[in-house]
Formats: structure tokens, C-alpha cells, sequence
């Protein structure tokens, strides 16, 4: 019998699991590490925190397992989209790796758009307007702020090829996270050399390009050895982590969406051609499954809002031994009502990513009054993720893209309040599938196709996953939300150039 070990290289910390062919988990392991903040929405971090906690869980996993290690086919590589890490001739790393939601390179986004002869032209190319979480310019910002680090470069990496890199010494991706380098001409799954002639890049920057399943190399002698594994174990292509979630979700057909409510929150929804919002608000990326596509919004801080209001104005509850902060505050928001008695939150903690595109945008409470308590405000907070993830869904159903079932997933997911606060703004039933580890779980599963377990991630995914629950709405709460929402949405449009000016400061 085979066994798989999926990887999410994540960004609070790294997730390893392992399972069998049926796609049971055996064993699974999370090593954590620290993000780093040299200025304000400005966010770095050290590969080799990366890969200690590879090795950490990996090792873990297969010890919890007690599998052979010659039983271990396959693993296959998630992680954190966007993030840049620099090497130079040698393979070292240059300089800490700016993640996706660093905001620092606004200028470079401007650019980019211009070198491409505008933001029409940029979205031919690339399916995608410039933002500034993508790769593309982080690269260029490394080339206008730090020259001699930028003489340097040889090649720009993804996190998780960082880590193929050190398990196999390939220098390789695959399609779902290379789009979103904003490099890639996404209809055609191959790097641009229109647009990277335009920038004055070097293809030679970039690694081979592989589809999701497909083999990338094997483990080195010598990291064999340390994970307690063999030079016969593989390591496929993998997934951005959306697309890795969404294939852990099952959604590799028409018809299904995913929300994720993980730090980011993601709406993402299969397309079997290249479609893209002409306004681009949407990203159209390559999807793990193989010749297909998908569309997706993010909201950059999702669950990270909650984390937020929990850590920095509940600190009583976390001083409190036994007590679960989030159990408590989840209770006193389920004694609201939907709509917070009219107390709303934008979760632009860290700018934002959709429909705005705005890293200026930035996180507020609106409507306090002298009513509002504690469960008013965290209730307010999972709301205005809500509200957020449900801007992304309207622009899909907008285009046309049918949204038949919603699945949900993710940290924030695994409260019952706020799948029923997902349930009630989108107007539709929120589902939940039998395996929930995302992100590890689908490139695992993309492993095992890579193997020849299975003759596709369809097949795979057919297999193992089913739906288990359904959170229907409340006709009620329904009524309340969709009188909400373009309240939700004028606020932004109100504050943008407020938002603007505080960013100047």
C-alpha cells in the first residue's frame, strides 16, 4: 500500500499530514514560527523557518504513522502564494522573503502597468492587474530599494518551491501558484515574455513550470536520511495554497465554490476555460486541476480580524487559565442579532485585496454607540468578514459562473456562529466536506494522483470527499444582511480618500 504526505507552508506555520490511498490521515503535525514587521503593513520572513518546520513535522508525521518508509510514495507541496524568495548564484538566500500580504510596493505596481502599456494590456497578458501582493513586484522593488541585492539575483522562488528546492534541488513550480507571480500568461500556463521583456526581467529568473500532479524530482540523499524517508519518494508539483485548499475541498468541477475563512479569507470557484473579470477585481488563475482554471477573491484579513480583536482587546481572556477566549467570545456574539444592533467592521487590517485593490484601505468599527459591548464588536467582526467574502461571490455570480454549492472551510469555519453568519449573508447553505485539513490534505491527494493511484485529481477527489453538513440559512437573518450589504459596501467608496490621506501621514 502507498502513502502520501502533503506539506502547507503556511504563514503563521507549516502543516504536514499523512495518509493512505483511501485518503484517511494517519498522522499530521504543525510546527509554528514568527512574521516579521521592520515597518508598518510591511511583512517578512526567514526561509530557513520554513524548512525547519518541514523537517519537524515531516519527521513527526511519519514516526506518529509508524508506516515504512519505502512506503511513502509521494509528497506534494503547498504554501503561501505570492511570497518572494531571492537566491543568489550559490542557492542562498539573499535577503527575507516578502510575503503576500506585504504591502510596500505600490510604485512598483504602478510600473508595471505602465511598462505593460496600461492596465488593459497588463490583464491581456497576465489575466491580472497589478497588486501588490503579488511576486512580479516585489521583484522590481528589490530592484529600485536594495541594487546590490538585486545584482545578486539569480533566481526568485514561491515559498514552497523554496522547499521542493531544499528536498530535491530542482528548481521548479507549478501553474496554480506561478500565476500568481503576475509573470505568468495564465491562458497559456508558460511564463510571459511579452510582459517580462517589458519589465526587463530575465526568464532565466524563474523556475520550470510543471502542472499540479506531475512529478518535480525526488528526495536528496541527504534529506532522505533526515526525514526519515527514501531517494525513491517523489515530490510533485503541488498547489498555491487556495488552489491546494480548493482541491481538498473537492472543488474541481463546475459548479462548486469554497470560502475559506483561514488568516485571508478566499472565494474560489472552478471555470473549465480562462475566464477573467474585465474590471479585475477577480484573480483568474490556473488551477491545480490539470488544463483547467479558477477565479478567486481574497479578503486579507478573514479569520486574521478575529485573531486580531481577540490577541489585542480581550488580553483578560487570555490571561485566564482553562478559559478559551474564542469559546467566550463566540458565545457572547451568538446573544446578538444579526447585524450587530448597527454596529459595523471593515477588516482591512492589512489593505485590502477584493474588489478594492486598495493597500491604503484600512480596518474600522462604524456605528459604536454606548449599547455596544464586547459581543456586539466580535459579532460585528465576523459580519464584516462576511460581508467581505460575499462582495467576491457577487462578482462570480455576476459573470455568470453558476454557484450551486458552497463549501466552507478553514480556522474560522469551525465556528458554528459564524458558518451560520456565512450561511445568512451569502443566501445559500454552507456545506462542510469529511476532511478538513485544507491546503495538506489536497496536495496530498495530488501526490497520490502524481504516483498513479489515481488517473486524475477528479477521480481522487470523487473518492475521498463528501459532504457532511449543511448550514441552511435563516430566512430572517437573510433579510437583515441583504439590507446590510450595500451599507457595507458605500462605507469603503466613503472612506477611500480618508484612507488615502492617513496612508500619507
Amino acid at each position: 500500500m502507498g502513502y502520501y504526505i502533503g506539506i502547507d507552508i503556511g504563514t503563521s506555520g507549516t502543516k504536514s499530514l499523512l495518509m493512505d490511498v483511501d485518503g484517511n490521515i494517519l498522522a499530521e503535525a504543525t510546527a509554528e514560527y514568527v512574521v516579521h514587521s521592520p515597518k508598518p503593513l510591511w511583512t517578512e520572513q526567514d526561509p530557513e523557518d520554513w524548512w525547519n518546520a518541514t523537517v519537524k513535522t515531516v519527521r513527526e508525521v511519519v514516526k506518529k504513522s509508524k508506516v515504512k518508509a519505502a512506503d511513502v510514495k509521494a509528497i506534494g507541496l503547498s504554501g503561501q502564494m505570492h511570497g518572494s524568495v531571492f537566491l543568489d548564484g550559490k542557492g542562498k538566500v539573499i535577503r527575507k522573503a516578502l510575503l503576500w500580504n506585504d504591502q510596500r510596493t505600490a510604485k512598483e505596481c504602478d510600473e508595471i502597468t505602465s511598462r505593460a502599456g496600461g492596465r488593459e494590456e497588463l490583464i491581456r497578458m497576465v489575466a491580472n492587474p497589478a497588486l501588490t501582493g503579488f511576486t512580479a513586484p516585489k521583484i522590481l522593488w528589490l530592484r529600485n530599494n536594495e541594487p546590490k541585492n538585486f545584482q545578486k539575483l539569480k533566481t526568485v522562488l514561491l515559498p514552497k518551491d523554496e522547499i521542493r528546492r531544499r528536498l530535491t534541488g530542482e528548481l521548479a513550480t507549478e501553474v496554480s501558484d506561478a500565476s500568481g507571480m503576475l509573470v505568468l500568461d495564465v491562458v497559456n500556463r508558460c511564463w510571459s515574455k511579452e510582459l517580462l521583456g517589458k519589465l526587463d526581467l530575465d526568464t532565466e529568473l524563474f523556475a520550470k513550470v510543471y502542472e499540479s500532479h506531475e512529478v518535480t524530482g525526488t528526495l536528496l540523499p541527504e534529506v532522505a536520511k533526515q526525514l526519515g524517508l527514501t531517494t525513491e519518494c517523489k515530490v510533485v508539483g503541488g498547489a498555491g495554497d487556495c488552489a491546494a485548499g480548493a482541491v481538498g475541498n473537492g472543488i474541481v468541477k463546475q459548479g462548486i465554490v469554497t470560502t475559506s475563512l483561514g488568516t485571508s479569507g478566499v472565494v474560489f470557484v472552478h471555470s473549465d476555460t480562462p475566464q477573467y473579470d474585465a474590471q479585475g477585481r477577480l484573480h483568474t488563475f490556473c488551477h491545480a486541476v490539470a488544463g483547467k482554471w479558477h477565479m478567486m477573491g481574497v479578503t486579507l484579513s478573514a479569520a486574521g480580524s478575529l485573531q486580531w480583536f481577540v490577541s489585542q482587546l480581550c488580553t483578560e481572556l487570555l490571561a485566564k487559565k482553562g478559559v478559551d477566549p474564542f469559546g467566550v467570545i463566540n458565545a457572547e456574539a451568538q446573544a446578538v442579532p444579526a447585524g450587530a444592533e448597527g454596529l459595523l467592521f471593515l477588516p482591512y487590517l492589512a489593505g485590502e485585496r477584493t474588489p478594492h485593490a486598495d493597500p491604503n484601505a484600512r480596518g474600522c468599527f462604524i456605528g459604536l454607540t454606548n449599547k455596544h459591548g464586547r459581543g456586539h464588536m466580535s459579532r460585528a467582526v465576523m459580519e464584516g468578514v462576511a460581508m467581505s467574502l460575499r462582495e467576491s461571490l457577487q462578482i462570480v455570480r455576476d459573470l455568470g459562473v453558476p454557484t450551486k454549492e458552497i463549501r466552507v472551510s478553514g480556522g474560522g469555519a469551525k465556528s458554528p456562529l459564524w458558518k451560520q453568519i456565512l450561511a445568512d449573508t451569502f443566501g445559500q447553505a454552507a456545506c462542510t466536506i469529511n476532511a478538513e485539513q485544507g491546503p495538506a490534505y489536497g496536495v496530498a491527494l495530488l501526490a497520490a494522483v502524481g504516483d498513479g493511484a489515481y488517473k486524475n485529481i477528479e477521480e481522487a477527489c470523487k473518492a475521498t470527499i463528501s459532504v457532511v453538513n449543511k448550514t441552511a440559512p435563516n430566512k430572517n437573518a437573510v433579510k437583515s444582511y441583504d439590507r446590510l450589504f450595500p451599507i457595507y459596501q458605500g462605507l469603503y467608496r466613503s472612506l477611500r480618500d480618508s484612507f488615502k490621506a492617513i496612508g500619507e501621514l
